[in-house]
């Protein structure tokens, strides 16, 4: 009667241990993801303001090219020319000999 008693005992005692040291290598294992993804969050930091940086830069350049193309509309842009004068009366006539 010993025996199956402690056959039934060793089969629980594998289960159970199979279970925490699964559950044990599975927390070692994120804790070590943790660690090496920890150690790039610096790194990934500096990458994402050097983009932000580049980004403003290149929408502060365009707004103020919009900007002066603006004002160099609203300023005339285009060099005023003066307008045509009105034809004045040909002296052609007067020249012609008479009949």
């Amino acid at each position: 009667m010993e025996r199956p008693l402690i056959a039934v005992l060793l089969l629980v005692g594998l289960i159970i241990g199979s279970g925490v040291g699964s559950s044990y290598a599975r927390a070692r294992r994120g804790w070590t993801d943790y660690q090496a993804a920890k150690k790039t969050v610096p790194g990934a930091r500096r990458a994402a303001w050097l983009l932000i940086k580049v980004v403003t830069t290149k929408v502060g350049v365009i707004a103020l090219l919009l900007l002066g193309a603006v004002a160099y509309a609203a300023a005339g842009g285009e060099e005023e020319r003066p307008a045509p004068s009105a034809p004045s009366p040909s002296t052609a006539e007067d020249d012609r000999p008479a009949r």
